[in-house]
């Protein structure tokens, strides 16, 4: 099945303009819980409900509050809501381009692809000189009535568009505390580089499977033909009391895994 776009836009870089077309670079497949009635099996209803009169609180009585301390709530409505949303645009408008690696990954939220829209000559140009000199470029475009921001760059033969989370949520590996302990040994060291070695291999994202949702999903399906599966009992490793040992048990089970 082919790829749908999401949103069209133009891409503006200075007085260059690329029409483009979005495409979702990932998908919501967690499982979706209804609450239901255990006696009859039907959904039950949510309601509002104020807690001094336990009385029933109407859509059209509801409004949204910021509490700004315990008890103390300014009231905000749709229209002044509205009047501050950024104004829809069909513009993803690039501002800079930096070094590939100036843009941490602790930034990054979601990605999303752009595909020509089009004539393809200037989109595949974009791509070759984003891949060639190992550029991102820094985006923002609103949608949806919202604002986002982007690092955008080249993806074998297409452009990548990954959303960047606000400055105010990123929290900077800077600000960690910094390791306790003691300095790794020297064959602390060569165990950590035997275990790095045993490890190399291609990037296979096949295993990177959600088994808990596997398990649910094989749960219900069988709980819907009237059977239940077995349970799954994962032994737990036994914890070490060093890093030495550790990572002798690591090398030594990457080995066999590799032989396998």
């Amino acid at each position: 099945m082919s790829a749908r776009a999401i949103w069209k836009a133009t891409l503006e870089l200075g007085n260059q303009r690329i029409p483009v077309k979005l495409y979702a670079g990932a998908r919501d497949s967690d499982i979706h819980f209804r609450l239901i009635h255990a006696q009859d099996k039907t959904p039950v209803q949510q309601r509002m409900i104020d807690p001094q009169s336990g009385e029933t609180v109407e859509a059209e009585d509801i409004r949204r509050g910021v509490e700004l301390e315990p008890g103390t709530f300014v009231v905000v409505d749709e229209r002044e809501l509205d009047s501050l949303a950024p104004k829809p645009t069909r513009t993803i408008e690039i501002t800079r381009f930096v070094p590939a690696d100036a843009v941490d990954i602790g930034w990054y939220a979601r990605p999303y692809f752009l595909g020509p829209d089009g004539a393809a000559s200037d989109y595949g140009a974009l791509v070759e000189a984003l891949r060639d000199g190992n550029l991102r470029g820094i985006a923002r475009w609103a949608m949806r009535g919202r604002r986002y921001f982007g690092a955008l760059a080249a993806h074998d033969r297409h452009l990548a568009l990954i959303a960047l989370l606000p400055a105010e949520e990123v929290l900077p590996a800077a600000k960690l505390s910094a390791p306790e302990g003691k300095p790794a040994s020297a064959g602390e060291r060569a165990l950590a580089e035997q275990l790095v070695a045993a490890l190399d291999a291609p990037f296979d994202p096949s295993e990177l499977r959600d088994e808990y949702r596997e398990r649910v999903l094989a749960l219900v399906r069988a709980k819907a033909k009237g059977r239940r599966p077995p349970a799954v009992r994962e032994a737990l490793p036994k914890p070490v009391s060093d890093l030495s040992t550790a990572l002798k048990r690591s090398v030594q089970a990457a080995r066999k895994r590799r032989a396998a």
